[in-house]
Formats: structure tokens, sequence, C-alpha cells
């Protein structure tokens, strides 16, 4: 089938592209290329519509995304089925997605308010007859890049978060993935007809090129660490500010203490779900030496029972990127070249399509399966004296996003977790962080910078206005020439008077 562009503007390109079933091969629909012409009409589009979305307020911006949000669980069935085509995901993982969308949605819609409302602020002493407000305006349109991993989720954490905010959004999926993004933009045009608020553009690469250079307000960008490069540098061209929520290489940190089958347990669960395509996947894991052959062997006894596959009865699917096996492929024979031992797995697990689970021990340091993001279902197990050196080898990465830690006793793990340089780390459980939408996400390095989600987010998609008043004539005339010596040495005095006091 051919697919439609909804009723907001017409496409002068006649380039296409298939999007495929990544299991079958089998064409789902053809999108159009979207040219430098078709996306910047899309931002027009999106900007006359953002005036009319803001004049909305509060209230009528959270009646429509609370609209959108019951639009799409009560077709859930039918978004989920998609994501599960469109990535071969397990379809159970697709309506997980879905739901944990819906819950960020929610919280956006009904925290807007509060968290970006017009608020008075102290003025001080020296500002003492001026009335100090602060308020958040929205950005205007933001430009969307998505990824394929995740082609709800994630690209939700910005979708939502920035129309939250009263912005006009124009979403680029990935090529990969823009079934999925046609039915979300068309999802929210039956909720929201009057004006284009939430449009689709698609294509590859370039179209995302030329969306980071239209002049929109702000892009949001989900990839990897090299493409974020190539998106900064289009976006300087106008000084376009982003955020990038880029790869990670995260650690898994096991202490002695730890309840050992529940760590196995989110261990195998971190590293394998959605085939190990996750941005805060488990790639590294770090065992206090104590309890690491015991760990071990629960590890591998779990993630023996794991099976890749297109019956619903598979725990994970194929791989959507079909060039990520290369990948894999390397950093396992790097990983096996340098003295690494193969727990369960190796080489002949990269059966295209599909990529059978991978657990590599005592795996060098400087190895690519520990320095690189693998993305894949594969893991590093190596043994460490302590939870402290564990947090070392874990921050030896260039990348910072994400992270975990089991360890029974609380202080101590929490301790290990604030010392993990990453953006999230979770204790006791993995990826937890990720389903809190009161909790910012990103990370530092080359995972990125800037964060969706949470309070955080929403400011993300918001431009901070200050305004002063002046409620009644300054006892001292500071700002003005005929401003006297006498009224500066009482400023002096007054000043030495609150800060020039030894501070004990």
């Amino acid at each position: 089938m051919t697919a439609t562009l909804g009723s907001h503007g017409l496409v002068h390109s006649t380039e296409t592209f298939d999007t495929l079933n990544p299991a079958t091969s089998e064409v789902i629909a053809t999108f159009p290329v979207f040219g430098e012409q078709d996306v910047a009409e899309a931002v027009e589009r999106a900007r006359a519509a953002a005036g009319w979305w803001a004049d909305l307020g509060w209230d009528g911006r959270r009646q429509r995304l609370m609209a959108w949000k019951s639009h799409i669980v009560r077709y859930i069935g039918r978004l989920s089925e998609l994501v599960h085509t469109e990535t071969g995901k397990p379809l159970a993982d697709a309506q997980l997605e879905v739901l944990l969308a819906v819950v960020h949605l929610d919280w956006a819609a009904r925290n807007a308010r509060k968290v970006l409302r017009q608020r008075r602020v102290r003025s001080g002493i020296v500002a003492l007859n001026q009335a100090s407000i602060l308020e958040y305006q929205p950005l205007g349109v933001v430009g969307v890049i998505g990824p394929w991993n995740y082609p709800v989720f994630t690209p939700m954490g910005s979708i939502g978060y920035a129309l939250a905010a009263g912005n006009a959004v124009v979403f680029k999926p990935s090529e990969l993935t823009p079934a999925v993004g046609e039915w979300l933009t068309t999802s929210f045009a039956e909720v929201v007809p009057e004006q284009p608020v939430f449009q689709l553009v698609t294509g590859q690469g370039q179209t995302g090129d030329h969306l980071a250079r239209s002049g929109v307000d702000k892009i949001a960008f989900t990839g990897s660490a090299a493409t974020a490069k190539k998106v900064m540098g289009a976006c300087a061209q106008n000084l376009t500010p982003m955020v990038a929520e880029c790869g990670g290489k995260d650690a898994f940190i096991v202490g002695a203490d730890a309840d050992l089958d529940a760590a196995a347990d989110a261990c195998a669960w971190g590293a394998l779900s959605n085939g190990g395509q996750t941005c805060v996947g488990v790639e590294r894991v770090y065992v206090v030496q104590d309890v690491y052959h015991t760990f071990l062997e629960k590890l591998a006894d779990r993630v023996t029972r794991v099976r890749p596959g297109e019956d619903r009865e598979a725990d994970y699917g194929p791989l959507t990127l079909p060039g990520q096996a290369e990948v894999i492929e390397k950093h396992i024979a790097d990983a096996l070249a340098r003295g690494g031992r193969p727990v369960l797995g190796g080489i002949a697990s990269i059966r295209r399509p599909y990529v059978g689970p991978v657990v590599l021990a005592d795996v060098p340091e400087e190895s690519k399966a520990v320095t690189e993001e693998t993305f894949g279902p594969t893991m590093t197990v190596a043994r460490v004296a302590s939870l402290a050196e564990g947090v070392e080898r874990a921050n030896a990465s260039r990348y910072g996003l994400g992270g975990t830690v089991f360890a029974r006793n609380t202080k101590t793990a929490m301790a290990a977790a604030r010392a993990m340089r990453s953006g999230m780390t979770s204790v006791n459980s993995v990826i937890a962080f990720a389903g809190v939408p009161a909790l910012p996400f990103g990370g530092s390095g080359e995972s990125g910078f800037g964060r969706i989600h949470g309070a955080d987010g929403l400011r993300e998609f918001a431009r901070p206005k200050s305004i002063t008043r002046q409620r009644v004539k300054p006892l001292l005339n500071l700002t003005s020439f005929s401003r006297t010596d006498q009224e500066m040495r009482r400023l002096l005095a007054a000043a030495t008077f609150l800060h020039g006091r030894r501070y004990r």
C-alpha cells in the first residue's frame, strides 16, 4: 500500500522508500521522502498552528492531550501490532512500550501548568521596589527526530512534553519505523483536527538534516553519538538549540550482599529485552569477586531459557537494523581474540536476522565489547574487588546514560548509585527510572545532553521569561545618571552590614 499523509499538505518530492518487516523483509508500506521544500512547508504550517495551540491555554491543551491519550489506549491493539510488525519486537513488549508512553503523556498533560506556570520570585534588597515575575513561554515549533528501537515511547518523551509546554511539533521518525510515526500523527489529528499542531515528515537522514536546518526553535534528537554530531552541525547554522539522547554502554554492578537470583533475572532482561537494542540496556556487568562464580552460574541458567524468534512465545525478535549484526560480530570476535571467555553463545549465535544471547566473561577492558556500544543481545561479565571498583570501571566509559546497582545494604547501594557518572541509576531493579514520569531522562558524555521527562523535560521545551515591574519608587535611585555619592555610600554601608561580616 502507499502511505497517506493526512490533509495538512502535499509533498513535492516524487522519491519514495519502503518500510519492511525485519523478520520477513516484507514491504509494510511506502512513504514519500520529504525534500527541503516539503520540510520547510511543514514547519511553516506548524508555525501558524503553534500560535493557536499556545492560545488554548493550559486547560485547553490538557483536555486535548488527555483525549489523545484515551484514543491511544482505546486503539492500543492496532498500534502495538504495528510496532511489532515494523520493529519485530514481541507484541507484549510493544504493548508495554505504548503503555509507558501513555503514562508519560498523562503526566506531561497534568503537570505542565504546575511546572511552567507564572510565579513570583523574591526581588532581594537591592531591587526591593520591584515585583519580579518568572514565566515559561512556548518555544514555538519543536522538531523531533525519533529512533527505531522504541518508536512510540522514546519520541513521546519529547513530543508529549513539547506539546504540553505549548509548542507545535514536526516529527521525523526513523526510516525504519515511519508507519508508527504516521499512526501517531494521524491519531492526534483525529482528536485535534483544527490545526496541524503535530505533523509528520518522512525520509532518511537527509530529511532529518533538512529539519535541523529549517529554523525550528529546538531539535530533540535520539540516536547514535555520531549522528548527533551531524545534527548538531546542521543546527549550528541557525543556532538552533538541541537536546540529544544518544547511546549508552550501561553498567550493572552486583555487590557481595546482593540477592543473586533477582540480580541475575534483572540482568538478563536488561541485556536481552528488545534484542539488546536499548540505549539504557545492560552491556557491562561487574560482580564483586566473592559472589562472581555463583552469579555467573545463575545468569547463565537464566539466559539459557531466553530465545529469539518471530513466534508469539519468543522472548525477543530480530535485529530491526540488519547492519547491526556486523557490529555485534566484530565485538564478539574482538573480545574472544583478546582472551575473553564465552560462557554462553558466541559468533555462531548470529543467525541473521536473529542473534541468540551471548554472555562473555573475563573480557579485557580495552575490548570493543567493553568500550563501544554493541546494541545487541550480548553482555560482558567481569569480577571486581568491591563495589567501589565496579563504579570506577563503570565510570571509565565515555558514555554516561543509565546504570544499575544490586546490593542489600541500602546505604552502600545508594552511595554506589550516586557515584556512577550516569544520568540515571536503578537500585535493585533495572531500567526502573524510565517508568517514572517525574524523573528526568538523559545522559552525559557521548550519551548526550539535555533532559526529557519530568519537570526538567517540560522546561526543556519552554523559554524562561523574566519580568520586573516597579511597584514603588526606589529609596536609592541607583540606575540613573542623577545618582548621588550619598546614595552610593548608603548602598555600600548596607552591603557591608549584610555581606561583609565574617561567615561562621
